[in-house]
């Protein structure tokens, strides 16, 4: 008698918010009072005033803690009792880097409530677009040509849809925008100005798979017309100032392996790699003033086309 095998792998827990409820409801925004990417509900510290003056803030002492007669050591021959016990520093060799809690408020992750435009015209059945389960992965069933869309009106709705985290909504939003630059790549450079705001309130929501699902459409993005023109990669160029500001913070987040091996390289979740990757790209198809505009906000970066002497 063959033993039968079970599966005990601990799978990660899709993410899922009170608001959404059941597949046959529909999400309640009402109750919504945050902003996406808002700094509002972070803990704020207390500020200390003599980092930008001269007052120094002391605690006013009680009658319990005034030096009582006969116990200071001042004025008398016993010497005061010297604590002998050696400090405490921790040892950062012994301590893992998954032990180590990122305290700074600047890779904190930021709100982000379930209501996109994208989730509000899906459920409202909007988008002409359906889910199709194929043998191996799932597919968008588009019930319409691509290529009639106005991409005005659709293409910034999947923008806004990429900070979602949430299925259906996630994939849908992602693989959408994958099937929309690849048909209408034409239709993509007048629309750039409407995709600034979506890509900027994603990245700003500071969470690394969101962050890391922007940027490969950013390389996507950029290299959707590859042509001699590069006309996508140039229209980005005067926007770089809402985009590359999150990814100059994250761009020192590197997995250090040492000399273990990442198993997990074709998913692409290092974040430091994935930025830049992305840099690089924009330089490439960015045009001639690329370099600059990324230098000015990205000091660390250097140049993927100058030539080694």
């Amino acid at each position: 008698m063959s033993r039968v095998q079970f599966d005990h792998r601990f799978r990660q827990k899709n993410p899922s918010f009170v608001e959404t409820g059941s597949c046959f409801d529909k999400t309640d925004t009402r109750s919504i009072k945050v902003r996406p990417g808002g700094h509002e509900a972070l803990s704020q510290k207390e500020l200390d005033i003599s980092a930008f003056s001269f007052n120094k803030k002391t605690e006013r002492k009680t009658p319990h803690a005034f030096v009582r007669k006969g116990s200071g050591a001042g004025g008398t021959l016993k010497p005061p009792k010297i604590d002998e016990t050696p400090p405490i520093f921790p040892d950062e060799n012994i301590e893992s880097p998954s032990q180590r809690k990122e305290h700074f408020p600047a890779f904190s992750v930021r709100p982000n409530p379930p209501n996109s435009e994208f989730r509000r015209h899906y459920e409202r059945g909007d988008l002409p677009i359906q889910i199709d389960h194929g043998g191996c992965h799932n597919r968008i069933a588009w019930k319409v040509g691509i290529e009639k869309l106005d991409f005005h009106h659709y293409l910034p709705i999947f923008f806004d849809g990429l900070r979602e985290v949430e299925m259906p909504y996630a994939f849908l939003a992602e693989q959408g925008v994958y099937d929309m630059m690849q048909v209408g790549q034409s239709k993509v450079v007048s629309v750039i100005p409407q995709l600034i705001i979506p890509i900027k309130t994603a990245l700003n929501t500071r969470d690394r798979s969101v962050i890391a699902k922007v940027l490969k459409v950013l390389q996507a993005l950029v290299k959707c017309d590859d042509n001699e023109e590069n006309l996508v990669g140039k229209s980005l160029v005067p926007y770089y100032r809402q985009i590359l500001p999150v990814l100059n913070i994250f761009i020192r987040k590197n997995d250090n392996m040492g000399d273990a091996m990442d198993y997990g390289q074709r998913q692409q979740r290092n974040l430091g790699e994935l930025i830049m990757e992305t840099l690089e790209a924009f330089e490439r198809h960015g045009g001639p003033d690329a370099f600059v505009n990324v230098k000015y906000f990205v000091p660390i970066y250097e140049s993927a086309l100058t030539a080694a002497f």
